[in-house]
């Protein structure tokens, strides 16, 4: 077992993890790669991305695996944990000039096992579409770079279609593409359709059909990824400027919107059943956001460096024990202004997608556990659990949750008043309603605010109290900013430590006052400096008023503070490569996490990694640190 505290061990390169289902296995002889096996020079090379689709094949290996490695795009069987995987024979290789695959999507409603359908987008802004298994090139989209020259950042076809599909670019533009459709051989005009708060939508205009069918501009800087919901209607955006943002899609309306706690949103993945979003980028942290209140309802924080991929384990995510709350009809009367894009879109089977409300307090709670993942640039694999406690936090825990540690803390409520909660241990099952446990001084009276009670067995999360204030939630979703008084210097251990660690440009605002008429009086008086050095304060300005607009929105409903919501722990926070990690997918029987450096691994789930061991050398099983 790795030591605790310093030394060798704490960097050692874990190859099994233990969680409440068991242990997680790496499979050594599952890993995929370059057929050299030789580790790729990384630097200056687009991130690694994998893509799985399954052809249906009736000889039991059905799924197939495809991976961009610098200039080289690979195809293979992908035998998981049922055989090692053979690199000397790819279905397909592919090496580029002039440009590198930055990421690829299959369609699985046209795979099967003569034909599939991948899209591949390049640093140089092309799409192309090709069939791997016939070892054929359909089309080029954006050949000329006509539509757009930046860096394809995320392709996805569009749920439920044969042949449209959406492609983000680092420019911050999406487009909307019909493999039908040719792209033409001028510049695409445009008409604007739809306009909103940071975002505009356009149609292109042409007297034949032509690509991209709409331009979606959306936000400031890169869109580093987009998601479509389960069931299709709704798509959210990471982007650079540190919004994620949620639209309808069809009727491209704003749904919602929530702002990184510091820098830009780099990834982004919705829950099996379309509830909730999580985001993670370059803050280090997770922010899980509610699709119906539209808030921040918890985040988590366990990486060291940029959370660069996040998605939900639809294996392990349950609901259990309790009816689920009632449901949200979201039909598409709801919407106007429909638009429809030639071929028609088949809905996505919307049986395990249909978004439900919260529960009120008059329900009764039920057991719930989202299981999702996390990788990040410190090379670590953190594991979460969202559970009903943080869910519902308005609702009784379970019996079994009854310790519950309530830190000293001071807040002002709605009225202005302070609420200062004394520190008392509670052994009681309700929220904070027995009298002899909770001790408050109080003039306006009302539930303690900022409470820290200790972790929860299930969910290893810090909750927060409510807002004060009636016992309503402090984000809960009014259209308008809620409040952003600073807290006093001891309100919160958390938020003190973690903005003074980690996002020191986002301190009080006299000194941050301060300190920019300081740099104003310097920069006052460079009059003569040369052009170069002007650019280079024009950028130091620029960065300080996206800094100055990141604090803006700190404490309100877009940002909450550290101390307003729940603070999640990782169940499994381990190093688990050398090089950055760039690939989190959940399987049914494993998990696949891939590295900068090219190795693409398979983690088989507890009880999953018999039938591999048994067909290989026992020498060469996994002999890693289980912790």
């Amino acid at each position: 077992m790795a030591a605790e505290g310093g030394g060798k061990e704490t960097n050692e390169i874990k190859t099994q993890f233990t969680t409440r289902e068991g242990v997680y296995k790496l499979l050594t002889h599952s890993e995929y790669s370059r057929p050299n096996r030789v580790p790729f020079n990384s630097q200056g090379s687009n991130p690694v991305k994998v893509s799985f689709v399954n052809v249906n094949d009736q000889s039991g290996n059905g799924d197939r695996i495809c991976f961009n490695v610098g200039r080289e795009l690979y195809f293979y069987i992908y035998k998981g944990v049922r055989k090692a995987a053979d690199l000397s024979k790819p279905v397909d290789k592919r090496i580029y000039k002039g440009t590198q695959p930055t990421c690829h999507d299959f369609n699985p409603l046209t795979a099967t096992a003569e034909s599939v359908s991948l899209l591949v987008g390049f640093s140089a802004g092309q799409v192309q579409l090709i069939d791997p298994i016939k070892k054929e090139t359909s089309k080029l989209f954006n050949e000329e770079r006509l539509i757009d020259k930046s860096r394809v950042t995320c392709v996805r076809w569009v749920p439920g279609s044969e042949s449209l599909f959406l492609v983000a670019h680092s420019s911050g533009s999406m487009y909307l593409y019909n493999v039908e459709n040719a792209c033409g051989t001028t510049a695409p005009h445009y008409q604007l359709l739809k306009q909103g708060d940071n975002f505009a939508v356009h149609t292109c205009k042409s007297k034949s059909a032509r690509n991209p069918l709409l331009r979606w501009t959306v936000g400031e800087g890169a869109l580093n990824e987009f998601a479509f919901s389960p069931d299709g209607k709704f798509l959210a955006c990471a982007s650079q400027d540190g919004f994620l943002r949620v639209f309808g899609f069809d009727a491209a309306e704003l749904h919602g919107t929530m702002k990184s706690y510091f820098g830009g949103l780099l990834c982004v993945c919705w829950s099996p059943d379309g509830r909730y979003i999580v985001a993670g980028g370059e803050d280090d942290l997770v922010t899980v956001w509610s699709f119906l209140d539209c808030r921040v309802i918890a985040r988590g924080h366990g990486h060291k460096s940029w959370v660069s991929v996040v998605a939900f384990d639809h294996c392990t995510t349950s609901v259990e024990d309790g009816e689920l709350p009632a449901e949200f009809s979201g039909s598409d009367e709801d919407f106007h202004e429909q638009i429809h894009f030639g071929a028609g879109r088949e809905r996505a089977n919307s049986s395990h997608s249909r978004l439900s409300k919260r529960n009120s307090t008059e329900s009764r709670p039920v057991s719930v556990t989202y299981r999702f993942g996390s990788v990040g640039q410190d090379t670590q694999l953190c594991l979460w659990d969202l559970t009903e406690d943080i869910l519902f936090p308005h609702l009784p825990l379970s019996r079994t949750r009854t310790h519950t540690n309530v830190m000293s803390a001071t807040s002002p409520t709605a009225t202005g008043q302070t609420v200062t909660t004394v520190s008392i241990t509670s052994t009681t099952n309700s929220s904070g309603t027995n009298g002899k446990d909770n001790v408050s001084d109080s003039s306006a009276g009302g539930n303690p605010a900022n409470a820290l009670p200790d972790p929860l067995p299930r969910s290893n999360s810090l909750p927060q109290a409510t807002n004060p204030a009636g016992g309503s939630t402090p984000n809960s979703h009014t259209g308008s900013s809620c409040s952003s008084s600073s807290s006093s210097k001891g309100n919160s251990i958390i938020d003190s430590a973690f903005i003074s660690t980690k996002f020191a440009t986002l301190s009080l605002h006299d000194s941050r006052k301060e300190r920019n008429e300081k740099d104003h009086k310097r920069n006052h008086s460079m009059g003569h400096i040369s052009s170069k050095s002007s650019d280079k304060l024009n950028q130091l300005s620029s960065s300080r008023t996206v800094k100055a607009e990141a604090a803006k929105t700190l404490g309100t409903t877009l940002c909450p503070r550290m101390e307003e919501v729940p603070l999640l722990e990782p169940l499994v926070c381990k190093k688990i490569a050398h090089e950055r990690l760039t690939v989190l997918i959940f399987l049914e029987d494993c998990l696949v996490t891939a590295c900068q450096e090219g190795f693409i691994c398979t983690w088989a789930r507890p009880g999953k990694v018999g039938l591999l061991s048994s067909q290989n050398n026992p020498a060469n099983s996994p002999s890693g640190t289980v912790v």
